[in-house]
C-alpha cells in the first residue's frame, strides 16, 4: 500500500512537472535558508561551553554609581579584587585576572631562530593573565601542560595556529620570544605552551596569553595592591563551587566593598555594586556594552530566526496555494476513488504521501544547497560555520524532523480540502472553487507579501542607517587620515625626527601623535568638576594625550579659546581642552564662559587643578551607537605617544605610503612597517551591523524570489483556466493591453494591500531597531514610497510574464476543442 502510495505520488509529480518544480524549488531554498540561519544561531549561542565548568564560572560586573548621573556597567575590576575575593569567600574555589593589551593595536612577537635573522610578526588578540587561567578554563594543550603553563614569569602560551606562524613544523616549547607591548613593556618570554584552536567559540579569543608576572603590569599592580576602588582594568573570573546560588554570594559584596573600598570611594565620590555574569551568558548579554570581545545582539538574532521562520512559511503558503489552486485538475481522480470506495483518511494519506515525499526531496536538495552555500555563508556573516555530519547530527535530525513537519503543513490543507469532495459532484463536472477557498488563497498571497514587503523596508532602512554612519560628520577628518602604530620604545624616541622628516613632504599636509584616535578603545578617563562644586558632582570625562599637532592633523575645529602650541609652556603642566558636551555638563553658561576656567580632580583627596585654554566642537570618539560625553585633552611631550597620525593630501595614497615607509626604514629598520586608514578603522565598529545589513538584504531577496515564484505559479495557473475566455474576448476584438490588465488587476490588489498592511508594521520593527543608534537617519515617507514601487514592480513583472504569454496565443489554439 506505501508503495503504491508514493508511485501514484511520482507519477503526479512527473505529469505537472512545472508546479513541481515551483513547489520543490520553493521548499528547498526555505529550507535551506532555515538551516543557514539555524546553524549560524546555534553557533552563537554556543560560545564557551567547551569548559568542563562552564556552569559554574562567572565574570565580575562593575557597576559605578554617581550622584546626578545614571550607572556606568562595565566587566571590570580592580587588580586585587580577584586575590581578595577568593581569600574571602569559600565558596569561590578558584580566581583568575585577565586583561587585554589594551593599548597594542597589535603586538610585535619576534623570535631569532639559531640560524638566520630575527623574525618580526604583527600579531592580534594577546592577553595577560594569571597562572590559575588554565584550572578555570579548560584549553586542549599539544605542547606543555595546563596546570604550570604560566606560573613563571615572562611565560607565554600560544595557539597552534600561532606557533605553526612563527615556527614551522618545529616544536614550540621552550623557545623564546622578544615581546614589545605599549602596555606591559619589552621583554623576552618563553613558550610554555601550545593550545588547540577550538572549533567552539569563546568570547576570549586568544592567540597568545602572556603570564601577568614579569612585565610593566605586575610592577603596577604591586603599586596598587590595596586599591580596590580605581584603576579598574581587569577582567575577573570566578569559579565557584557546584551548587552554589550566585545570587547568595553577591548579596555579600555589599560588606566586601566597604571593607576594603569603603572610604576610598567616599574620597572619589562614588559608589560600586559588584554583580556576576554566568560564562554562558556573556557572549549574548546585554548588561554591558564592551567586554573582552564585544557582545553580539539578542536583538539580530531574534530578527534571523524571523527571517528564517517567515522565508519557510512563504515557501509552505507557495505549496499551499498551488496545490489547492490545482485540486480541480485532481477532482476526477477523487470522484473516482470515492466511488470505487476509497475512504476520506485513505484519500488523505495519499495526499499528505504526496506532500511528504516532496518535502523529502526538497530535504536533500537543501542539504545539497547548505553545504555549497555555507562558505559564502561564513564570509558574509564573518564566522567559521561547519556543518559536520558527525558533530551535527542532532541538528541535521532537527531539519529533517523540520521538513516532515513542513510537508504535514504544507499538504494539510489540501489533503483535507480534496478529500472532502463530493464524488457525485465531481463527476457531474459541477465542481468549482468556493468563495472560501478563493478567499484563503488571496489571503496567503497577502501574507507572504507582507513578510516581502517588511524584509524590504528593513533592507532599505538599514542601508540607509549603514550609508549615514559611513557619510555623517564626526566632527573631524577621517579621509586621508594615515595611522601609523608606534609600538616600540625606539618607534616613540623616534617619533619626532620621523615626523620632520615628513613634513618637509609636499604631499603630507600634517603630522600629529596621541595616546588614542577616534574609533578605538579608550580606557583613560577621570572625574572633573569645576569651582563651586564636589567631587560628587565631578563629571566622567575621557582622556587622550596629545601633542601639538595632533588637533590640527584631524581638523578638531576650536569654538572657543585656543588649541595647544608650544608657545605656550603652561600647556605641558595643567592646561586641558575639553569639547563642548564637557562645558555643558560641568555646568558653565556657555563654551566661551568655560576657556578660562579651572576644573579640578580630586583622586584620593589629592585634589589637582587645570585651566581650560580651548573648547572644541564635538566630535564622535565612539561610534554612533553611543552618544558624544564629556571629552578632554591634555598635552604631552614625553615621547610616550602610541600612534603618529599623518594627514596626506588627495592623490595616489600609494606613493605618499612608499614614502612613509622608506623614511619609517631609516628610524625603525629592525621594526616592520604597519599602517591603517583612520576612515576605514572607524568602520570596524559597525562590524555587527554590517553583517546584519548583508545577512537581511541576501535573505530579503531569496524571500521576494519565493514570493514571485510562487506567485508566478498562481498567475500561470490563472491564466491556464482562463484560456477559452481569453480566447473569446480576442476574437471579440480585445487587445493584448487589455487581457493582460485583466489577468493582473486582481493580483496587483492583493499587492497593494499588503503594502497598506505592511507599512505600519515595518515602521514600528525599525524603529525599534534604529533606537539603538543615539545618532540614526528617520524614517520617512519616500522608504514606503520606493518600497511599494519595488513590490508593485516586481509583481507586475512576474504576473505579467504569464499574462503576456497568454494574450499571445493564437485564439484558434484556444477554441479549438469547442
Amino acid at each position: 500500500m506505501l508503495k503504491n502510495y508514493f508511485k501514484i505520488a511520482w507519477r503526479n509529480m512527473m505529469k505537472s512537472k512545472f508546479f513541481s518544480f515551483i513547489n520543490v524549488f520553493g521548499l528547498s531554498v526555505g529550507l535551506a535558508c532555515c538551516m543557514l540561519i539555524a546553524l549560524y544561531l546555534n553557533y552563537e549561542t554556543s560560545y564557551d561551553t567547551q569548559h568542563k565548568h562552564s556552569a559554574d564560572i562567572y565574570q565580575m560586573v562593575t557597576d559605578f554609581i554617581k550622584k546626578g548621573s545614571e550607572p556606568i556597567k562595565m566587566p571590570n575590576t580592580p587588580a586585587p579584587m580577584a586575590e581578595a575575593v577568593k581569600r574571602d569567600f569559600p565558596e569561590v574555589l578558584a580566581s583568575a585576572r585577565l586583561m587585554k593589551l589594551f593599548t597594542d593595536d597589535k603586538t610585535i612577537l619576534q623570535y631569532s631562530p639559531a640560524t638566520g635573522e630575527r623574525k618580526s610578526f604583527l600579531e592580534e588578540r594577546g592577553y595577560l593573565t594569571d597562572a590559575s587561567f588554565f584550572k578555570i578554563f579548560n584549553y586542549n594543550f599539544i605542547e606543555g601542560n595546563a596546570v604550570n603553563a604560566l606560573t613563571q614569569p615572562r611565560t607565554v602560551v600560544i595557539s597552534q595556529q600561532l606557533a605553526h606562524k612563527l615556527f614551522g613544523n618545529q616544536p614550540a616549547i621552550n623557545k623564546i620570544l622578544h615581546v614589545n607591548s605599549n602596555t606591559n613593556g619589552e621583554q623576552d618570554y618563553t613558550v610554555t605552551g601550545v593550545f588547540a584552536d577550538s572549533q567552539t567559540p569563546s568570547h576570549i579569543d586568544a592567540n597568545f596569553f602572556l603570564s601577568m608576572s614579569g612585565g610593566n603590569i605586575e610592577q603596577f599592580t604591586k603599586q596598587q595592591a590595596n586599591d580596590y576602588a580605581s584603576n579598574n582594568m581587569f577582567h575577573t573570573y570566578l569559579l565557584l563551587k557546584p551548587g552554589t546560588d550566585p545570587k547568595t554570594l553577591e548579596a555579600k559584596f555589599p560588606a566586601f566593598l566597604e571593607k576594603y573600598a569603603g572610604q576610598t570611594m567616599r574620597e572619589m565620590g562614588f559608589k560600586k555594586l559588584q554583580t556576576l555574569l554566568p560564562l554562558r551568558e556573556i557572549h549574548l548579554s546585554d548588561r554591558v556594552t564592551t567586554n573582552v570581545t564585544p557582545p553580539a545582539s539578542k536583538t539580530y538574532l531574534y530578527v534571523l530566526f524571523s527571517i528564517a521562520v517567515f522565508t519557510l512559511l512563504i515557501a509552505c503558503i507557495n505549496f499551499m496555494n498551488l496545490s489547492t489552486a490545482r485540486s480541480s485538475k485532481r477532482s476526477s481522480e477523487v470522484g473516482v476513488r470515492k466511488v470505487l470506495g476509497a475512504e476520506k483518511s485513505t484519500l488523505i494519506r495519499q495526499f499528505l504521501g504526496e506532500s511528504i515525499l516532496m518535502t523529502l526531496i526538497a530535504f536533500i536538495i537543501s542539504i545539497v544547497i547548505t553545504l555549497a552555500l555555507v562558505p559564502l555563508f561564513n564570509k558574509v556573516a564573518d564566522r567559521n560555520i561547519v556543518l559536520s555530519w558527525t558533530n551535527d547530527g542532532m541538528l541535521l535530525a532537527g531539519f529533517l524532523v523540520m521538513a516532515l513537519f513542513t510537508g504535514v503543513l504544507a499538504g494539510s490543507y489540501p489533503a483535507f480540502y480534496l478529500s472532502s469532495f463530493n464524488p457525485v459532484k465531481v463527476l457531474k463536472g459541477k465542481l468549482t472553487n468556493s468563495l472560501a477557498v478563493v478567499a484563503v488563497r488571496k489571503g496567503l498571497v497577502v501574507f507572504q507579501f507582507i513578510i516581502s514587503v517588511v524584509l524590504i523596508v528593513a533592507s532599505v532602512v538599514i542601508a540607509r542607517q549603514m550609508n549615514f554612519m559611513r557619510t555623517t560628520d564626526l566632527g573631524f577628518t577621517r579621509e586621508q587620515e594615515i595611522v601609523i602604530p608606534l609600538r616600540t620604545a625606539t618607534a616613540k624616541k623616534a617619533y619626532q625626527a620621523f615626523r620632520d622628516d615628513l613634513k618637509v613632504n609636499s604631499r603630507i599636509i600634517s603630522v600629529g601623535a596621541s595616546y588614542y584616535y577616534p574609533g578605538i578603545f579608550n580606557p583613560s578617563d577621570n572625574s572633573f568638576y569645576r569651582e563651586g562644586q564636589n567631587v560628587e558632582e565631578g563629571k566622567r570625562t575621557r582622556m587622550n594625550y596629545v601633542d601639538e599637532n595632533f588637533l590640527n592633523t584631524l581638523n578638531i575645529k576650536p569654538l572657543a579659546g585656543r588649541l595647544f602650541s608650544a608657545d605656550f609652556r603652561s600647556d605641558t603642566t595643567n592646561s586641558v581642552i575639553i569639547n563642548e558636551t564637557a562645558a555643558k555638563e560641568y555646568g558653565f553658561a556657555s563654551v566661551k564662559d568655560a576657556v578660562g576656567k579651572t576644573i579640578y580632580n580630586n583622586f584620593r583627596n589629592n585634589i589637582s587643578p587645570f585651566k581650560i585654554v580651548g573648547v572644541v566642537k564635538d566630535f564622535h570618539y565612539e561610534d554612533l551607537h553611543l552618544p558624544v560625553t564629556p571629552y578632554a585633552f591634555r598635552l604631552t611631550t614625553d615621547n610616550s605617544c602610541s600612534y603618529m597620525i599623518v594627514h596626506a593630501r588627495a592623490g595616489n595614497v600609494s606613493d605618499v605610503l612608499k614614502s612613509i615607509e622608506s623614511t619609517w626604514k631609516k628610524f625603525n629598520a629592525n621594526e616592520p612597517f604597519d599602517y591603517s586608514f583612520l576612515d576605514e578603522d572607524f568602520q570596524k565598529n559597525y562590524k555587527a551591523d554590517t553583517r546584519l545589513a548583508a545577512i537581511v538584504r541576501y535573505f530579503t531577496i531569496i524571500a521576494i524570489l519565493i514570493s514571485c515564484l510562487g506567485l508566478f505559479g498562481l498567475a500561470a495557473f490563472s491564466a491556464e483556466q482562463r484560456t477559452k475566455e481569453i480566447g473569446v474576448r480576442k476574437v471579440l476584438g480585445a487587445s493584448v493591453q487589455t487581457i493582460v490588465s485583466l489577468l493582473s488587476i486582481d493580483f496587483l490588489k492583493l499587492i497593494i494591500i499588503s503594502v497598506i498592511i505592511a507599512s505600519p508594521i515595518a515602521w514600528w520593527l525599525m524603529n525599534k531597531w534604529l533606537q539603538g543608534f543615539a545618532y540614526r537617519q528617520a524614517i520617512d515617507w519616500t522608504i514606503f514610497a520606493y518600497t511599494a514601487l519595488i513590490a508593485i514592480t516586481i509583481g507586475l513583472i512576474t504576473i505579467g510574464s504569464q499574462a503576456i504569454k497568454a494574450a499571445l496565443v493564437n485564439p484558434v489554439k484556444s477554441l479549438r476543442s469547442e
